[in-house]
């Protein structure tokens, strides 16, 4: 099973490069342009919460480091670019591949924790956190892709923003 969820991650890291390769063609000002009530606001803060919530859910939540758990502040996010979010996924990767060394063949083994966080439940699975994480990070890409159509920014035409066929 670690094979088939390091070539599932592998595929994600493939489609998250020509989101960034997308990304680096929009002007730095539009991915920092509000839209109100939609994703988390900007393109950039959006893209940033998605290595946060890896961050948080396979390393500090996983790894019962909960009071380690740094989410990237409101100035870090307005200095970001995408050199900034590259270099916080690259921090993603490492924690993935931690992940999956450490639960490997425990996939359906609950990870306990002390007391419920945020109403979100005390005992989930190595492989739900990780469905989790991964189908979070597509939910957002979806919504940055928009954001950035919405701003003048329309993606290629063609499934290159995917990462699976290109």
């Amino acid at each position: 099973m670690l094979e088939i969820l390091q070539q599932q991650y592998d595929w994600i890291r493939s489609a998250r490069k020509n989101l960034f390769t997308f990304m680096e063609e929009i002007p730095p000002q539009i991915l920092h342009q509000t839209i109100p009530d939609y994703g988390n606001g900007t393109i950039i803060r959006t893209h940033i919460h998605v290595a946060d919530s890896y961050r948080f859910w396979l390393g500090s939540f996983a790894f019962k480091k909960l009071n380690e758990n740094m989410e990237t502040t409101v100035h870090e996010i307005e200095q970001a670019d995408v050199k900034y979010v590259r270099d916080r996924f690259a921090e993603v990767d490492e924690i993935v591949q931690r992940f999956l060394n450490e639960y490997c063949g425990r996939w359906r083994e609950p990870i306990e924790q002390d007391k419920n966080w945020k109403g979100y439940p005390r005992t989930p699975t190595p492989l739900l956190l990780l469905t989790h994480v991964e189908t979070h990070e597509f939910h957002h890409k979806g919504q940055i892709v928009s954001m950035a159509r919405h701003l003048g920014n329309p993606p290629p035409a063609d499934d290159r923003l995917g990462g699976l066929f290109s």
